[in-house]
This record gives C-alpha cells, sequence and structure tokens, in this order.
C-alpha cells in the first residue's frame, strides 16, 4: 500500500521548472553560435580566395618574354619551351580546381537580387562620364523591347573589358532604374572570384547555367548574353564589323525552352578600344588554350600600355576612346511549341535569323562613322 502511494505520489508529482539561464550569459552564447556560423562561412569562401590568389600567381609566372617570342613568329629554344609548357601547367591546374569550387554543379541556383541600387547609383557618376565623354556613347531603339521578359543578344568586343558590354548594362540601368532588372552573363571564374565576383553579383551578374537563367525569367527579369565568348572578343581587328556568335546556338533552345522573344543588339566601335592584330588560333592549339583556359584563341594585340603582346589575362590594356554606337533590333519571337528546341533545323533557322539581324544592323552603324578608327 505505501509502495502504491509513493508511485502514484512520483506520477502526480510536477516537473521542478528549469532555471533560467543568467541573460548575461544567454547574450554571450548567442555571439559565440553567431561567431561559429561567420567561421564556417569563412572556411567555406577560403578556398576559392586561396585558389584565386593561386591563379594570379600562376597567371603572373608565365614568362612574358617567351610569349612576346611567340607572337612575333620565332622559335623558342627547348630550355625556354619547357618553362613555358611548365607554367601553362599550373594554370590549368589551378584554374581546374577553382571552377571546381566556384562554378556549382547541375541542378545549382545563385539568389538573384538583381543590380544592387546603392552601388548602381554610387557609381553613376563615374560611368555617366564615361559613357557620356569617354566613349561617347550613342545607344538607340529603346521603344522596340517588348513589356514581357526578354533575351537580348548581341556581340561585345575589346578583349577581356568589352566596353560595349559594360555600357549596355548601365544604360538599361540609366533607363529603366529598379523598374526592370537585367542580369548580365559572365564566367564562373570571374564570378567566383574574392572582390570582383562580389562587384559583378551586385551589378545584376549570373553564371549563365540553366538553373539560374530559368529563375531569372521566372522572376520577370531580363537576361542579356554574348554567345561568341572569347571568339567573338577576341576576333581580329579586320573582322571588327562581323557579327560573330560562334556558331553556338543554346541561346536559341533557352529562348524556346522559356518562351522569351530574343531582342538583338548590334554594336560598332567596342573593337576599337583594343587592337587585336591576330587571333592566334594555331598559337592557342600548341598552348593548349582549349584544355587549359576554355579558349580557341591566342589573340596577339597591340595596347596601352604594353604594345605589342599576347593577351591573355585582363590587367594587360586601358581601353582606348573610340566613340560605341549600339542599337536594340526588333524582336524576334520562337514557336510556341516546346518541342521545337529539340528541332535542330528550325534551331539553325533562327540562329541565321538572329545573326543576319545583327550583321544588317552592325552595316548600318559602322556607316555612321567619321574616321576610319575612334569616330
Amino acid at each position: 500500500m505505501a509502495d502504491a502511494k509513493a508511485k502514484s505520489k512520483k506520477l502526480t508529482a510536477k516537473k521542478a521548472p528549469a532555471k533560467k539561464a543568467p541573460a548575461k550569459k544567454v547574450a554571450v552564447k548567442k555571439k559565440m553560435v553567431k561567431k561559429a556560423a561567420a567561421t564556417k562561412t569563412a572556411v567555406k569562401k577560403a578556398p576559392s580566395a586561396m585558389l584565386f590568389a593561386q591563379l594570379v600567381t600562376a597567371l603572373s609566372s608565365i614568362p612574358t618574354g617567351a610569349l612576346n617570342t611567340l607572337a612575333t613568329g620565332n622559335q623558342l629554344g627547348s630550355k625556354a619551351a619547357g618553362e613555358l609548357q611548365k607554367s601553362f601547367d599550373r594554370l590549368q591546374g589551378v584554374t581546374q580546381k577553382l571552377q571546381s569550387v566556384v562554378g556549382g554543379g547541375a541542378g545549382e541556383r545563385e539568389e538573384l537580387n538583381g543590380p544592387d541600387p546603392e552601388l548602381m547609383d554610387a557609381q553613376a557618376p563615374l560611368w555617366n562620364a564615361l559613357m557620356d565623354y569617354y566613349f561617347r556613347l550613342e545607344i538607340d531603339g529603346w521603344e522596340r523591347i517588348p513589356d514581357r521578359p526578354s533575351l537580348l543578344i548581341g556581340v561585345h568586343s575589346g578583349g577581356p573589358l568589352t566596353m560595349d558590354a559594360w555600357t549596355v548594362v548601365l544604360s538599361w540601368w540609366r533607363h529603366f532604374g529598379e523598374r526592370r532588372s537585367l542580369h548580365g552573363t559572365a564566367h564562373d571564374v570571374l564570378m567566383g572570384a574574392p572582390g570582383l565576383g562580389s562587384y559583378f553579383r551586385r551589378m545584376g551578374a549570373v553564371v549563365p547555367t540553366r538553373e539560374n537563367l530559368s529563375a531569372a525569367f521566372r522572376k520577370g527579369d531580363d537576361v542579356i548574353i554574348w554567345p561568341g565568348g572569347e571568339v567573338d572578343a577576341y576576333r581580329s581587328f579586320g573582322k571588327r564589323d562581323k557579327a560573330v556568335l560562334g556558331g553556338r546556338t543554346g541561346f536559341i533552345r533557352l529562348a524556346i525552352r522559356e518562351q522569351v522573344p530574343i531582342v538583338p543588339m548590334a554594336t560598332v566601335g567596342g573593337h576599337e578600344t583594343l587592337f587585336v592584330l591576330s587571333e592566334g588560333r594555331g598559337l592557342a592549339k600548341v598552348l593548349k588554350l582549349k584544355e587549359r583556359m576554355r579558349s580557341d584563341v591566342a589573340p596577339i594585340t597591340f595596347s596601352v600600355p604594353f604594345g605589342v603582346t599576347l593577351h591573355l589575362t585582363p590587367f594587360q590594356h586601358v581601353p582606348l576612346p573610340a566613340k560605341i554606337r549600339t542599337e536594340f533590333l526588333e524582336p524576334v519571337y520562337f514557336d510556341a511549341d516546346p518541342d521545337k528546341e529539340n528541332d535542330n533545323e528550325y534551331v539553325e533557322k533562327m540562329y541565321k535569323e538572329i545573326e543576319s539581324r545583327i550583321q544588317t544592323g552592325m552595316n548600318r552603324l559602322a556607316k555612321k562613322r567619321k574616321f576610319p578608327i575612334w569616330g
């Protein structure tokens, strides 16, 4: 009987309330948790920063003397050739690691916030001055841009510092502001670079993965792509007024899949900010740049301040004060049947249509030049 009463008392007894930790201890604990989370984030970011530093070191260790010897058509001695080979092997190793860290994988998507108004307003005086007085920008055709989300397609020029591309993105902000966001696209290595990647993202740029681009259109934003990539940006000076999309038809399939119109863009003048004397396709094969840097060209350029050189990095020239003319052309709409994405004949037909429109626009703009260059 006594045991039953004890058990009953034990079952009905209320649990003593837990003592509250002092406010000071709670604050300290929260601070420690926050610090641990920040440390964890820093650890995640560290490999990218470290590898990018290694990339800069690898680029700076490439023997420029050997590059210039090749650029002038002379042969290297066995020792110099061996050193050049080793430097490119180091560069390839670092770029592959960096791409694996920052490039993301299939199905991954970045956060899409569009251009940062604070940044865009802060840098507006500088960029407005450059656009209006240094590049004397003329940009027309705003009335042709559809009211719905669109895919802008064009060429870009001037090596790694494509001023005709930058001026479109910045003019878009100047014209639309926060009312309509435009997402530029950039190479995954640049997007993963400490500082630079953050700046690009604040400008609204994204890595051009299927997931990112689809998310942008679903959000109601616009996207701009330059399909020709390095083949376009480094086309020789003799091709400065030629539309080069590189035979890459992925943007057509993207537009069909997302059911968005394409707005072709014509532009001239950007290729006068840097003089590309030769695309160096043969040299690119010798240096295996396709494997090492995903590049089909090893451009030989004339630029300020280095003169004639093999151009492999964004830090080898200052853009010259060319006059840039850009025009948005009539939009192109696609068949509503999503299966057309897999119709190669239809895709090729629309690719040629876009390329032809851009070329016609470039021909028209080129006739406005008052001087052979910079005019």
